[in-house]
């Protein structure tokens, strides 16, 4: 494996489709801060602050799918409640995300609600229904399955055990998968990983493991001999273990052993973590990569996710900023996760040096998009870039876009002799971005009026200033693709 291999593999999963089957569910976070103890009990007091809502189990996994820039449809089972309403509304704002929910009302939403204080969770309450599936609705869940599986790459499961995937489904959904030559992931809960014969890939983590093959596995030779012992029966093709800190093990059925360790420098919540791995390693998969390769960025992919609070996603862009290591040209270590090029720019000016920015899509690299590097790089000393996620092009433009995906654009951005630094951002605005980088020059294209301009007040109150760059006409991505499209169709 090197740079390169890995990189042509993350540019292909922007064209990627997948379906995810399973248990899907609300994460709702209420934030606030204790300052005493309860008078009627000694437990402490949260003074409630604000409240977020997030899609979670396969909804988190669809999520990660998106963020890596995937097309998928989301097939799972809700009540008819306001925990509905509320996962109804999250997925109105994940572009590339179709969610075909059956409606259930004999069930209730899964919802879990985590209690946050000064970044600690002090409880968490779950409202769910495990009962499994009535055989009108696992029809139901079944018939939305067959009829998006002709046009999806591969099929992730994702079992948190609250009946939606009772043995008749998941039988169903892995027989009809394989014989349309889907590769399938699996992300159990069961005890029992017979349930699951006959998929691709199992990801358990370590203490799944545990449970299913009856033993401690700690060491890597204790994982490698459970996951032995459960792929002697036929279950899957290989297990791809998550262990925590000690990073992540491959075991196919026929071949040696590979234990990757973890790239995570800090961890803040593992919540989620699991979907991550498993969006990617199918992505890899269906992508063309092998085994190690998928695993590997998966591996990085939750380094990085654990270092984010809350039921997190991670983008291609954080992942080849994490790569940046494997290679030296000048062109690729100018991409750079949000950690690190904040810290470039507090170097910068400690330095000394004028720190300016600018943000876009630029799915199809323009002279007008070049005349606005250049003159943006007038103004300071330093240039960084903020670029658009995929998902957060398909917000912007529709589904049809972005034409290349984010990391084509990064690396043609970055060739630019003028750009300093490339950044992606997932956000539909860069607001938060500039609010860490804090530049010295915000500089945006003279098509808008400076009270348009995201972010300027903000760099105008620390003492900054806004510049609008002139305009190179004839030249817009839109209009490109409009001839393009008229040129097709003559």
């Amino acid at each position: 494996m090197n740079y390169e291999s890995l990189l042509k593999l993350l540019e292909k999963f922007h064209s990627m489709r997948g379906i995810v089957l399973g248990d899907v569910m609300l994460d709702r976070y209420v934030y606030g801060s204790v300052q005493r103890i309860s008078p009627e009990a000694p437990i402490p007091v949260i003074a409630v602050e604000r409240t977020a809502d997030m899609p979670g189990g396969a909804g988190n996994v669809v999520r990660n799918l998106a963020a890596l820039g995937a097309r998928s449809t989301l097939i799972g089972v809700v009540g008819s409640d306001p925990g509905a309403e509320s996962l109804a509304a999250q997925f109105t704002h994940v572009a590339g995300v179709v969610a075909r929910l059956v409606v259930d009302r004999s069930r209730q939403t899964t919802v879990k609600t985590r209690f946050v204080a000064e970044g600690q969770q002090v409880l968490r309450a779950d409202r769910e229904t495990r009962q499994p599936l009535s055989p009108d609705i696992e029809t139901g869940v079944l018939g939305e399955f067959r009829s998006a599986l002709t046009d999806a790459d591969m099929v992730i499961l994702s079992d948190y055990g609250k009946g939606v995937l009772s043995d008749a489904v998941i039988g169903a959904a892995i027989s009809n998968a394989r014989a349309a030559g889907k590769i399938v992931i699996v992300d159990p809960k069961s005890r029992n990983f017979t349930k699951y014969r006959g998929a691709t890939v199992l990801t358990p983590n370590r203490h799944e493991l545990q449970v299913a093959c009856g033993f401690e596995c700690e060491t890597d030779e204790q994982v490698t001999l459970g996951a032995r012992r459960i792929l002697e029966g036929g279950v899957s093709d290989m297990l791809v273990v998550t262990r925590g800190k000690d990073g992540m093990s491959v075991i196919p059925s026929d071949g040696t052993a590979v234990h990757l360790r973890t790239t995570a420098r800090e961890v803040f919540d593992v919540s989620g973590a699991g979907d991550t791995v498993a969006a990617t390693v199918a992505l890899g998969l269906a992508a063309g990569g092998s085994i190690q390769e998928a695993c590997t960025l998966a591996n990085m992919a939750a380094g990085i996710v654990v270092g984010k609070r809350g039921t997190a996603i991670v983008t291609t862009g954080e992942i080849v900023a994490v790569l940046r290591p494997f290679d030296g040209t000048v062109e690729q270590y100018k991409l750079f996760s949000l950690d690190s090029v904040v810290q470039l720019a507090r170097d910068w000016r400690a330095q000394g040096l004028k720190v300016a920015f600018t943000n876009g899509c630029f799915d199809l690299l323009h002279p007008g998009h070049v005349s606005l590097m250049d003159q943006a790089r007038r103004t300071a000393d330093r240039l960084i870039v903020g670029l658009n996620a995929d998902v957060s092009v398909r917000n912007l433009k529709g589904l049809g876009r972005p034409v290349q995906g984010e990391i084509a654009r990064a690396t043609v951005l970055a060739s630019l002799k003028s750009v300093d630094a490339v950044v992606i951002f997932s956000e539909d605005t860069p607001l938060q971005l500039i609010e860490a980088l804090a530049p010295d020059v915000l500089v945006k294209g003279a098509d808008y009026a400076m009270d348009q301009v995201v972010g300027a007040d903000l760099v105008t109150q620390r003492g900054g200033k806004v510049v609008l760059a002139d305009l190179v006409k004839g030249h817009s991505t839109t209009d490109t693709l409009n001839r393009l499209a008229t040129t097709t169709q003559a």
